[in-house]
């Protein structure tokens, strides 16, 4: 889905206030993966994201979506119809003051004919449970429901691929659970490529791979047992792991038999009990 080779970027390149984000970054991003990218703040996650559908382009180095060069300024269009791009603060993305033409105001600027615009708002508002909400006015939603009109917005726009960064930055525990969740369900169950960029470990375990950034380089990847094991590490990057993983590892030092590999509350609960047995 998205290849990055040597990928390196500078702000302000030959001007004061110059500043490398990125340092020979090189990864690649398969179909229907479910990809977080983690690290500490100013750490170049977010920056990388931006790469990859072409709101930033290279300085040095190499980024293909599907095939298409970053660099090329006549694959923009359909490199950004490829690759939907989420943010932070859901109220900038949201451009109409009734959820359903929100989640059309997309397929509506593709020109493509009413018919369609109207089932593909219906399958969005679907997809991201939005649809008893249809008629409301979306101030009127709670955080992570309006995070998901704006996926739902995207979604509209049938894109191979999701790039979320911070998405549950400013949602409460309950708002960044329902936001995950309907991301894992997208990915499942519509095949769609997630790539999350997140500071919440809890979310990124979650995913496929996890991918963990500090100073512009990619400094450990794998999946969530194996980037979690690395725990010291992180520590001394300033990220925490899981809780449940940090009790576990707990318990381990103390001598009790603890499994590799528990990273969610529930899989820390069933040792509990099967050991108290």
């Amino acid at each position: 889905m998205i290849e990055v080779e040597d990928l390196t970027c500078i702000y302000n390149l030959g001007r004061p206030g110059e500043r490398q984000a990125l340092c020979g970054v090189s990864l690649t991003v398969q179909k229907g993966e479910f990809l977080a990218v983690v690290g500490p703040n100013g750490s170049g996650k977010s920056t990388l994201a931006k790469h990859f559908n072409a709101l930033l382009r290279p300085t040095a180095g190499r980024v293909a979506v599907g095939g298409l060069d970053t660099r090329q300024a006549e694959n923009l269009w359909e490199i950004r119809r490829m690759v939907g791009m989420v943010f932070q603060n859901p109220d900038n993305q949201i451009v109409s003051s009734v959820v359903e033409e929100d989640v059309a105001f997309g397929p509506e600027n593709l020109g493509l004919p009413p018919r369609e615009v109207r089932d593909r708002v219906e399958e969005a508002l679907n997809l991201t449970g939005l649809a008893g909400y249809r008629k409301h006015a979306p101030h009127l939603l709670s955080g992570g429901q309006k995070q998901r009109l704006a996926i739902a917005g995207v979604l509209a726009m049938r894109p191979s691929c999701l790039v979320l960064d911070e998405p549950g930055a400013m949602l409460d525990p309950a708002g960044r659970r329902e936001l995950i969740d309907t991301l894992c369900r997208l990915n499942r169950d519509e095949g769609v490529t997630v790539v999350l960029v997140t500071h919440f470990m809890e979310e990124a375990a979650r995913a496929d791979r996890i991918i963990v950034m500090s100073g512009g380089r990619v400094v450990l990847e794998g999946t969530a047992p194996k980037v979690f094991a690395k725990a010291e590490l992180l520590e001394e990057l300033g990220l925490e792991i899981p809780g449940a993983a940090r009790i576990a590892r707990g318990l381990r030092k103390r001598g009790f038999l603890v499994p590799d590999g528990i990273l969610a509350a529930r899989d820390l609960v069933s040792y509990v009990c099967s050991y108290s047995r």
